[in-house]
């Protein structure tokens, strides 16, 4: 875990130079707000709105080793630069752009991890929107982590605006009913 952070800090470093708006997202922020568990990534969004992406893409690749061959059409395509670290920390970057996206980063802010590093990480809202949005069986754990651990904390009326047009776009109007469902049992 301790890579990572470091990971994650040199990433940081990175982006606050480049003067980027971003913010950690996945298993470090779920180390703040849900039940801590191991992570082997660093996850972040780095909002880079819908054009110009490339200059974001060249700086990283800069820096980080690339995951995959043509990373940047692949980052292009798909929103995501997938990098390592010299450590060898796996570096997942979703290029965003959308409103949602852009408040989450807005909504961050710095807070302690082990070692006297801080790290700019989503709030737990957001990360329970992001979490929902996945929809995995995993993700669900995270969410329910989230609301055990907030308990009477969580701002219910943004993430329901949030996640709701997400998941209309997404096509899938399932994901406000599980998320409810699960906001009912987990929440005491």
């Amino acid at each position: 875990m301790i890579e990572v952070i470091r990971t994650a800090a040199q990433l940081q470093d990175l982006c606050e130079t480049e003067n980027w708006r971003f913010c950690f997202i996945g298993g470090l922020a779920l180390q703040c707000w849900g039940e801590p568990r191991e992570t082997v990534d660093v996850d972040v969004t780095l909002l880079t709105g819908f054009g110009g992406k490339e200059p974001y893409v060249e700086a990283l690749l800069d820096q980080f080793e690339s995951r995959i061959e043509e990373p940047r059409r692949f980052a292009l395509k798909h929103r995501v630069l997938l990098l390592r670290a010299a450590s060898g920390v796996g570096i997942d970057v979703a290029l965003a752009g959308l409103p949602f996206e852009e408040c989450a980063i807005e909504r961050s802010r710095k807070l302690e991890f082990p070692g006297d590093t801080r790290l700019r990480v989503c709030s737990a809202e957001d990360l329970i929107v992001m979490k929902a949005f996945a929809a995995r069986s995993r993700d669900w754990a995270d969410v329910e982590s989230v609301i055990v651990r907030r308990t009477g904390l969580l701002d219910w009326a943004y993430i329901r605006s949030q996640l709701r047009p997400l998941v209309d776009l997404k096509g899938a109007p399932e994901i406000m009913k599980e998320l409810e469902e699960r906001r009912i049992e987990f929440e005491k």
